[in-house]
């Protein structure tokens, strides 16, 4: 019997398409396919109805994964293979967030292996189906999230150390974009910038990062980002730009919290001229 190519996509929302052909599912069946996609090995019928439909009977449950399964059967679709107490998606079926968890993971594990199709692949990505909000999604959407960030990161460091800055900048901003209040992120994007000259935009990155964190959380930034910064300062021989280390004061403030930071532009010394 000759199979269908079926390609499953969850990434920036549900796709279905075989043979290249988008598929329209009913909801019920959009659910359970998706729920099998997120599984990484069989799962038992009754776990499969008691997730999908919680709040029911358990026979109720049961006739409804049933009648589910005949829904996604229709058409001559072949997506779920199913035994006597046991549910998981075909082999014929690709989905793209395994694919994409995937090359996450091996980046995350080795850096230096990693492809130029790597930034195009983990930046366009997207969140998981992000327009469901049931519970098993959600759980689901915020592991790869972190995942994705983490390989995002890597590849920004990795590709910094090998020179290749505007992947490196362009990884970056991508992990900026997906979590803009990640310290570990920003300073990732930071250290880009500043290994590729462009100590102003190294500075507006940070002093953005500053603002958005004192607005949302009321917190400073923490001395590892400080100390990127710092580097660029006169005494690191920099005579060009030095970050404020205090921050404006407003009535909100105490100690050294406040809601807005500054930049110095120190002009060039006499040695150095006027451009």
């Amino acid at each position: 019997m000759t199979r269908l190519s079926v390609q499953l996509r969850l990434l920036k929302g549900f796709d279905l398409r075989v043979c290249g052909r988008s598929v329209t599912l009913q909801a019920g069946a959009q659910r359970l396919a998706c729920f099998l996609a997120l599984q990484s090995r069989p799962v038992r019928r009754t776990y499969v109805a008691g997730t999908l439909w919680p709040d029911t009977p358990e026979a109720r449950s049961g006739a409804n994964l049933r009648t589910t399964l005949w829904r996604l059967s229709r058409g001559g679709l072949h997506l779920v293979e199913a035994t006597g107490s046991t549910l998981r998606l075909t082999d014929e079926v690709t989905v793209d967030l395994r694919a994409c968890l995937a090359r996450a993971r091996h980046l995350v594990e080795n850096p230096h292996d990693f492809i130029d199709s790597d930034v195009e692949l983990m930046a366009g990505s997207g969140d998981l189906l992000p327009d469901c909000y049931e519970d098993w999604v959600v759980i689901e959407r915020e592991r790869f999230g972190l995942l994705r960030l983490h390989a995002l990161e890597a590849l920004c460091h990795q590709l910094v150390s090998c020179g290749r800055y505007a992947l490196a900048v362009e990884a970056g901003h991508a992990a900026v974009n997906a979590e803009p209040l990640r310290e570990s992120a920003r300073r990732a994007l930071v250290r880009a910038h500043v290994a590729e000259g462009n100590r102003r935009d190294a500075i507006r990155q940070y002093l953005e990062y500053r603002r958005l964190l004192w607005k949302e959380l009321r917190l400073l930034p923490s001395p590892a980002l400080e100390r990127v910064i710092e580097e660029m300062s006169p005494e690191h021989g920099d005579d060009w730009v030095t970050v404020a280390t205090e921050p404006a004061r407003d009535e909100s403030e105490s100690g050294r919290s406040a809601a807005c930071w500054r930049t110095n532009v120190t002009q060039p010394g006499p040695a150095a001229g006027r451009a």
